[in-house]
């Protein structure tokens, strides 16, 4: 199967909104991250399986809200109740899931080609979010995740990193191209570099 980006259309590369006399380095950074594997994992209610002994790509699934496991290639966000969305660039890695995770206990969903994703970095990135979102960023850590709405549409929120900010926003692909635009016209105030 091909892919094909869902923000090819409306992604131009460049520098938009108030970015002259500006230092290029402290622009917002967009852009469309893609080619990921991304798949939802429901444990059922009639699953006796401990968590503990699941063990994908070195890391476990848990149940601590907000939180992510993460290493370099693989992160598990946690999605609600026995509920977690992995992204991994292990395409691979899905067969393998499939080996530990038994379908008498779990759903296993290929969610690869349905999602937009959206990357933005630096130093004003939670005040963009702030500015379309009711959630409390300045609860918002390394290593944690929420489910919100930005400007109405449904999304998931990945805090990647927080020196500098750099955070992903997960959305269904058909509202990819209304989500960008709304994160750009955030940013315009800022100054951004689409990558």
């Amino acid at each position: 199967m091909t892919f094909k980006s869902a923000l090819e259309n409306i992604h131009q590369k460049g520098f938009f909104g108030d970015y002259e006399n500006k230092n290029k380095q402290n622009l917002i950074k967009i852009s469309e991250i893609k080619n990921l594997l991304i798949l939802q994992i429901v444990q059922y209610k009639s699953s006796n399986i401990s968590l503990r002994d699941i063990n994908i790509d070195g890391l476990h699934l848990n149940n601590e809200v907000l939180k992510v496991n993460c290493n370099n290639e693989t992160r598990i966000l946690w999605f609600g109740p026995n509920n977690w969305l992995l992204i991994s660039i292990k395409k691979d890695l899905l067969k393998t899931i499939n080996q530990i995770l038994r379908e008498s206990d779990f759903a296993v969903t290929d969610l690869s080609h349905s999602r937009a994703i959206i990357e933005i970095e630096g130093k004003n990135s939670i005040e963009v979010l702030k500015k379309g979102c009711p959630f409390n960023f300045n609860k918002l850590l390394k290593g944690n995740s929420v489910n919100s709405v930005f400007n109405g549409i449904t999304v998931s929120i990945d805090m990647i990193n927080d020196s500098p900010n750099k955070i992903r926003i997960f959305t269904l692909r058909s509202f990819g191209e209304s989500l960008h635009h709304s994160l750009t016209d955030a940013c315009l105030e800022f100054g951004y570099k689409n990558i």
